[in-house]
């Protein structure tokens, strides 16, 4: 997991072939007049999903994983308090991972709680539980989803 802005995002490019476009399409589109919903950026390879929504509260946020993708998560407005734990240490599933959807849920309580500002993102790769959307008012973001596996 890591927490930086996007002004650092150049010290990540070298851990994954598609981060420099991920971070591009950060750096280079304006956000706030993308509408929620899915956005392609590289096909399946790269693609952005704009959130807006109210905050949940820690007790309503699961920890979820993924196989397939790395998120990149950009808080665009309030602030996202995202949980983290390592999926190592998750012991109780709530859920089967699903394949379609990339996810499996835990029942677990993050070990650690990240509050991430405007301006900031949190980087999750597959080994990383995270609870996203834990806050007060709303919280509007885009998630990229990097492919583990370039194609």
């Amino acid at each position: 997991m890591i927490l930086d802005t996007l002004a650092h995002a150049d010290r990540y490019r070298a851990l994954h072939p598609l981060f420099a476009r991920a971070f591009g399409f950060l750096r280079e589109t304006d956000l706030n007049a993308l509408a929620p919903g899915k956005h392609d950026v590289q096909g399946e390879q790269i693609f952005a999903i704009v959130e807006a929504c109210e905050g949940r509260t820690r007790a309503d946020a699961k920890l979820e994983c993924h196989r397939r993708y790395i998120d990149i998560q950009l808080v665009l407005e309030g602030v996202d308090e995202m949980g983290w734990k390592p999926v190592a240490a998750c012991v109780d599933r709530a859920t089967d991972y699903d394949d379609a959807r990339d996810i499996r849920f835990f029942n677990d309580a993050p070990s650690s709680w990240i509050a991430t500002p405007p301006g900031a993102f949190c980087l999750f790769f597959p080994d990383d539980a995270h609870a996203p959307l834990v806050g007060t008012g709303m919280i509007r973001k885009v998630v990229v989803k990097i492919a583990v596996q370039p194609g």
